[in-house]
């Protein structure tokens, strides 16, 4: 047997999230029926990280284990044959066997990265339907950029968690909060260990709050050490968030790519 990584990307709009469900209109479930497809046996997959209904993925990372012999490209163009145009397998490789320490899509990860694309102006525009969150107020960057710090560290973000969620702990580690504004498009990045159901988005709605004027920056401190989810903005809408990137050891050798994150509309990207 061989432990063979994905680097999957997907338009999340047509899904009910990544997660298989009975009804089958998921990532994995279309991942999955197309390795059967292309490999003529049933694979199970292992994600780096779950995404909800409508959410994107710019690099998402899986694994399976398999004793086909394929070539590495064969499995990308074999599996995106019977993929729909929403998903792609970007890339495929044979992960090297480490007696010591095995590689597994989750919990290998060393960090997590998401994008929340947010398009800010009076009107909205139905060109960014499905890619990009929408508000019409106008929103004060360096009040956001204040209010951010306040969740860079490890800390209890039990206020920023759904009450569907099953993590273990509501303790995490933030590295980076970091806002961004690209002509109108803002484009929020956070980057953690791990995350909490809804936990990118609730960040986000509340992150808007002060933007807006709504409250001071350090009203996110209070909301964050206070523990109540109901003392946050709700969840805003799922439509433009993307899971950009894992990290890992670079051991592994995995060949995840390189090029720009953002998506193809936002101004100035490389």
């Amino acid at each position: 047997m061989k432990r063979i990584a994905l680097g999957v990307q997907y338009d999340g709009t047509p899904w009910n999230g990544y997660q298989k469900q009975l009804d089958r209109n998921t990532v994995q479930d279309r991942l999955e029926i197309a390795l059967k497809e292309f490999g003529r046996v049933d694979l199970a997959t292992t994600c780096a990280g779950r995404t909800d209904t409508g959410v994107h993925a710019l690099e998402q990372v899986v694994h399976f284990d398999t004793d086909l012999e394929r070539g590495m490209q064969s499995w990308v163009r074999g599996v995106n044959a019977f993929l729909p145009d929403s998903i792609a397998v970007r890339w495929a490789t044979d992960i090297p066997f480490d007696p010591e320490h095995e590689f597994h899509a989750r919990f290998s990860a060393r960090a997590r990265t998401y994008h929340y694309v947010l398009y800010n102006n009076p009107v909205r525009s139905p060109l960014l339907v499905g890619r990009a969150g929408w508000t019409f107020r106008p929103l004060d960057l360096d009040l956001m950029r204040e209010a951010a710090q306040h969740l860079v560290g490890t800390h209890d973000f039990s206020a920023f968690r759904s009450s569907q969620c099953q993590a273990k702990s509501p303790i995490k580690q933030m590295h980076e909060v970091s806002v961004d504004r690209h002509g109108e498009v803002i484009v929020f990045t956070l980057r953690a260990n791990a995350f909490l159901h809804h936990m990118v988005r609730n960040v986000i709605g509340s992150l808007i709050y002060v933007g807006n004027g709504r409250h001071r920056p350090s009203w996110l401190a209070d909301v964050l050490t206070g523990l109540d989810r109901n003392d946050a903005a709700p969840t805003f809408m799922p439509d433009g968030l993307y899971l950009a990137k894992i990290d890992y050891d670079p051991k592994w050798g995995l060949p995840q790519e390189a090029s720009s994150p953002l998506p193809w509309f936002v101004p100035g990207r490389s």
